[in-house]
């Protein structure tokens, strides 16, 4: 797990009193992938037999691998090949880590909040080299100051523990903390986690939805959510 001071040289987040952390999901939140793990996941599938269509796959996007196979073929079929379809997946995904994409106004919102005195961490499902290929779409290491990637958890979302994760990499209680993610399963490993849920519509799930599992306040993408920053969720934790 990275627990580097992610505030950069030359940067003086404005921190008073307890920390607050704003804890980001990645996938489909701050990068755009969510289509393109929807149509190499359902090819890995195709590749090994089974039909699955692209809208079943992208509503099971977010979830962690071997839980994503499980929720599509069920729980025994997953047991026998869900490392085989991961592994299928992770050659064709990676085809396009070298040019993944932020979405528009990413790298302003971290470092709007990391100047307010927010304590900037990641939390998502991807680790290892897809990880680094998404810090390096997102290109705001200055300021994210700790990761909870899928390798650092026992369980992912939507269980709590990679929200709680993030929460205590910074030192910061969830009554003091926020949480932005782009897919239900986000809304329910943050509100079980006891934070307050921002949903961004960019992954593609309708607001309904992300509402319905927990989300405080919905915006269109990171430039939106900058841009309505005060009245948000971000507003009331001073």
């Amino acid at each position: 797990m990275d627990t580097s001071n992610g505030t950069g040289a030359g940067r003086s987040p404005q921190v008073t009193g307890a920390p607050r952390a704003a804890v980001f999901d990645v996938d489909g939140t701050l990068v755009d992938t969510n289509h393109l793990h929807a149509v190499t996941w359902w090819e890995a599938f195709r590749q090994a037999g089974h039909h699955v269509t692209t809208h079943e796959v992208h509503r099971a996007v977010g979830l962690g691998s071997d839980d994503l196979v499980a929720r599509l073929l069920g729980e025994e079929q997953a047991a026998r090949e869900a490392e085989s379809i991961s592994a299928a997946h992770a050659v064709l995904y990676g085809q396009y880590v070298a040019r993944l994409a932020a979405f528009r106004g990413v790298g302003s919102l971290l470092r709007t909040l990391a100047d307010q005195g927010w304590r900037i961490v990641l939390a998502t499902s991807a680790g290892g080299a897809e990880l680094s290929a998404l810090r390096a779409a997102i290109d705001a290491d200055d300021v994210i100051g700790a990761t909870a990637g899928g390798d650092d958890v026992e369980r992912g979302k939507p269980a709590p523990d990679p929200v709680a994760l993030a929460l205590d990499l910074v030192g910061a209680a969830p009554e003091r903390s926020v949480f932005v993610g782009d897919t239900v399963w986000d809304m329910r490993a943050g509100s079980r986690a006891g934070v307050r849920c921002v949903a961004l519509l960019c992954g593609g799930i309708p607001r309904q939805d992300l509402e319905s599992a927990g989300a405080d306040a919905v915006y269109d993408d990171p430039a939106h959510l900058l841009a309505e920053l005060k009245g948000s969720p971000f507003d009331d934790r001073e």
